[in-house]
C-alpha cells in the first residue's frame, strides 16, 4: 500500500471539502475536549474483548457534547490484520450555536459496527488503516412537542483512518518510549437516509504519547473535527469546525496468563 498516495487523496479531500460550496454554506465553531477511555482484554491466542468510553465535551470540558460507549469482540488474524465487531451507545447533546437535531434536543443512538484494521511497519514508521461499516439507529422526534425519539431510522457509514506512529527515542515504540502519532479520519454516509451529509465528518489529530509498558500507554494532543449537519437552513449546508484537545488512556490485559497460572 503507498501511503503517500493516500495521503495525498486524504489532504486533496480536506482541500475540496474546504473550497467547494463556501458560499453555500453556514460555518460555526466550538471549543471542545475528549476524554478517552479504551480498554482491551485478551481472552485466548486469537480472540479479545474491546471496551472504551469517550467522554466529549464543549467549551472544553464545561459542557457536553457527546457520550460514547462501545464494546466489541477482536479476532487477530496475525500481528498485522484484526477484525472486531460490536454495539456502541451514544448520547448525543444541544451544544453550539446550531444543534445537530433540528429541535434543539439531545438525541440517542444504538450502532453496531465491523471493522478491519491493518499494521505494518516502514522503518520507524508504524502505519495502521483502520476500515470500518456501521449501521446506525439514530434517535428522532417526529413532532417538536414529543418528549422521547419515537423513531429510529437506519443510517449507514463507512469510515477509513490512517495513524502514523514515530518513537521519538530509538527505532521501535517499546517500554518507556516517547512518540508522536498523527491521524486523519474520514466518514461517509450512504444509503436512502444519508439526507445532505453523504460527507459526514473529518477528523485529524496530532499526538504525543508515552507508553509505560505492554500494559499502559497514554497519549494527548490536538484534535480537528470538521462535521456536516444531517440538514440545510435556509438552502444552505452547515458545517461545524471544532477544534480543541484529545487524552487518550490505553489499558491491555492478559486474562490468559492468570488462566494458565491457575491451572
Amino acid at each position: 500500500m503507498n501511503e503517500k498516495k493516500i495521503l495525498a487523496f486524504i489532504f486533496s479531500v480536506g482541500v475540496l471539502q474546504a473550497v467547494i460550496g463556501q458560499n453555500n454554506r453556514i460555518n460555526t465553531n466550538n471549543s471542545i475536549g475528549w476524554y478517552n477511555f479504551f480498554g482491551t482484554f485478551k481472552i485466548s491466542e486469537k480472540f479479545g474483548i474491546h471496551t472504551e468510553y469517550q467522554w466529549r465535551r464543549n467549551e472544553m470540558i464545561t459542557q457536553w457534547q457527546q457520550s460514547l460507549l462501545r464494546v466489541g469482540i477482536n479476532y487477530n488474524l496475525n500481528t498485522k490484520i484484526q477484525f472486531r465487531a460490536g454495539y456502541g451507545w451514544i448520547e448525543t447533546y444541544p451544544y453550539g450555536e446550531i444543534t445537530l437535531n433540528g429541535m434543539g434536543k439531545d438525541f440517542t443512538e444504538h450502532r453496531i459496527f465491523e471493522m478491519m484494521q491493518l499494521n505494518h511497519k516502514e522503518g520507524i514508521f508504524d502505519f495502521s488503516h483502520r476500515f470500518m461499516l456501521e449501521q446506525r439507529f439514530v434517535g428522532r422526534y417526529s413532532a417538536a412537542d414529543e418528549t422521547k425519539e419515537d423513531e429510529f431510522p437506519l443510517l449507514n457509514r463507512i469510515r477509513y483512518m490512517i495513524r502514523v506512529q514515530i518513537p521519538l527515542k530509538g527505532n521501535d515504540i517499546k517500554d518507556k518510549t516517547p512518540y508522536l502519532a498523527f491521524y486523519d479520519e474520514i466518514f461517509i454516509g450512504f444509503g436512502k437516509n444519508v439526507n445532505m451529509n453523504v460527507f459526514d465528518q473529518n477528523r485529524i489529530g496530532i499526538l504525543l504519547g508515552y507508553r509505560f509498558n505492554k500494559n499502559i500507554r497514554i497519549e494527548g494532543g490536538y484534535l480537528n473535527q470538521t462535521l456536516q449537519l444531517g440538514r440545510q437552513i435556509e438552502g444552505k449546508n452547515v458545517f461545524q469546525n471544532n477544534n480543541g484537545v484529545i487524552l487518550n488512556t490505553n489499558l491491555n490485559f492478559d486474562l490468559t496468563k492468570n488462566n494458565k497460572q491457575n491451572l
